[in-house]
């Protein structure tokens, strides 16, 4: 006779004052214009930055929603002038892989008006690197595994909630994917359960530096209303 679940253990929702249409429209439009600064900086200053900020703003993404709230995630900061080198030179020979031969000429020529190529110093330069990794199934004490549920979803989320505070906290990002990244798991140790996503360059931008001229498409053709 299977045993019946016994109800999950709550707490009364916090954080929600209540508030008008009009103040929940002021929120709305001053978040909207805060994200609307956010570009991909690829000129990173070599200014340090606290690692209270970093860390504050991995508290935030932290709080992003998992599937059965498993949290798969996991953040490897580097800010260590000899792994960002090892890190650059791993991820440049990938890029020069992709970029001689691996990329077919579509994708190419997506790539040539942002005037990207194998070379990426701004791995070294900016003063974070934060490399994030899902966890493809959990390891229990016993070392069995425990299965893990919307692992790709959940740290896409996480992610998102990461990029969203570093610009809040008034810093330059971007969203590296070298090609395969599985250098990662090696130099920064991570287990073999766990997969690389993506590498967040973040810091404060050169002084000169230059972004693409491009615009995103209106909303109006991304979103519908039913």
């Amino acid at each position: 006779m299977s045993q019946k679940p016994s109800a999950p253990l709550t707490m009364p929702l916090a954080g929600y004052p209540p508030k008008s249409d009009e103040a929940l429209a002021a929120s709305a439009e001053a978040f909207r214009w805060t994200m609307a600064t956010r570009r991909t900086v690829r000129e990173f200053s070599d200014q340090a930055v606290p690692r209270a900020v970093i860390e504050t703003c991995l508290a935030a993404a932290h709080r992003a929603p998992s599937g059965a709230n498993q949290q798969p995630w996991h953040f490897a900061m580097v800010g260590d002038g000899a792994i960002k080198r090892r890190l650059r030179e791993a991820a440049e020979e990938e890029e020069r892989s992709f970029y001689s031969g691996r990329a077919p000429d579509d994708w190419l020529q997506a790539l040539a008006p942002l005037g990207t190529d194998s070379e990426k110093p701004f791995l070294e330069t900016a003063p974070w690197l934060i490399a994030v990794f899902g966890a493809r199934y959990g390891v229990a004490p016993d070392g069995s595994r425990t299965k893990h549920y919307y692992v790709p979803e959940s740290v896409c989320l996480a992610a998102g909630f990461l990029l969203c505070a570093l610009h809040h906290a008034g810093l330059a990002t971007l969203t590296h994917t070298p090609s395969p990244m599985g250098f990662l798991n090696e130099v920064l140790e991570r287990p073999e359960n766990e997969k690389p996503y993506l590498l967040i360059v973040t810091g404060h931008p050169a002084d000169d530096c230059r972004v693409p001229a491009i615009e995103h498409k209106p909303l109006e053709a991304v979103a519908s209303w039913f």
